[in-house]
C-alpha cells in the first residue's frame, strides 16, 4: 500500500511539472487564498478499514490465519491549517470516522463462534505536514504525512466478557502514521480538495482473552489497524 501511494504521488508531481512547462497561465480563482496565515474548513469522506495480524512463530505454519472483510465507512471533521511558506503547511484535522470489520476465525463450525462483527466509532486526530507544488492556474497537487491518535469509542476494552462469551475486544486508543496525496482545486468562491490517505496503526490493538490458549486470540502476536481515507475538503 505504501509503495502504491509513493508511485501515485510521483505521477501527480510529474503531471504538474509537465503542465507548468507546456501550459499557459489563465485567470486564477481566489488568487490570494493561500497567503492567509490561518485557514479553516471541513471535510466529508469515506473509509475502508482492515486489520493486519501477526502470529507467534510456532503458529505461523498452522493455516490458522484470521480473515478480515470490511464495509465502507464514513468520515466527517474539521480542518485547521497553518501556512509556513508557499510549499509547506501544518494541518490539524480532528474528526469522527465510523466503520465495520468482520473477522472470520478458522476452526469453528457455528457462526456464533467463527464470526465477530467489529463496529468502530473513532475520534481521529491527525497532525500532518502538507508539501505542495507551485500553484498552476487553479490547481495544486500535494503530498501529506504525519501522525495521528485514534480513540475507539466502541472498543469493549473494559468489558469483563471475552470471545468465549461472544465479545471481541480491542484497546481504546492507539497511535498511527499517515501518508497520502491530493490536489487543491481553486473554485470561484472556495477551495475544494479531493485526497486519499493511508492510516497505519503502530500499536498492538488486541485485548486478549482470559484463557492464554484461546482459539480466538492465543496465536496472535500483534493486531494493527490499516485504513484508507478518501476525503473531500471544503475551505
Amino acid at each position: 500500500m505504501k509503495k502504491l501511494f509513493v508511485v501515485l504521488a510521483i505521477l501527480f508531481f510529474a503531471e504538474s511539472a509537465k503542465a507548468q512547462l507546456f501550459s499557459k497561465e489563465r485567470l486564477s480563482n481566489i488568487e490570494n487564498f493561500d497567503q492567509k496565515k490561518l485557514s479553516w474548513g471541513y471535510y466529508l469522506g469515506f473509509n475502508g478499514f482492515s486489520y493486519k495480524f501477526e502470529y507467534y512463530e510456532q503458529y505461523q505454519d498452522d493455516n490458522t490465519d484470521i480473515q478480515v472483510t470490511g464495509e465502507t465507512g464514513f468520515n466527517v471533521g474539521l480542518i485547521g491549517d497553518i501556512r509556513i511558506n508557499d510549499y509547506i503547511n501544518i494541518r490539524l484535522e480532528p474528526g469522527l470516522s465510523f466503520n465495520k470489520r468482520n473477522l472470520i476465525f478458522p476452526g469453528f463450525e457455528e457462526e456464533k463462534d467463527f464470526l465477530r462483527e467489529v463496529k468502530s466509532t473513532y475520534i481521529h486526530i491527525p497532525l500532518l505536514v502538507k508539501l505542495s507544488t507551485k500553484r498552476l492556474n487553479n490547481f495544486k497537487p500535494f503530498i501529506v504525512g504525519g501522525f495521528s491518535t485514534s480513540f475507539n469509542l466502541s472498543s469493549n476494552e473494559d468489558n469483563p466478557e471475552d470471545n468465549s462469551s461472544g465479545q471481541f475486544r480491542s484497546i481504546s486508543s492507539h497511535l498511527n502514521y499517515e501518508l497520502g496525496f491530493g490536489i487543491d482545486l481553486y473554485l470561484f468562491f472556495f477551495k475544494f480538495t479531493p485526497s486519499i490517505r493511508g492510516v497505519f496503526s503502530l500499536d498492538d490493538e488486541l485485548v486478549r482473552d482470559e484463557n492464554p490458549n484461546s482459539a480466538w486470540t492465543g496465536n496472535v502476536a500483534k493486531m494493527s489497524s490499516r485504513g484508507v481515507f478518501v476525503n473531500f475538503t471544503f475551505q
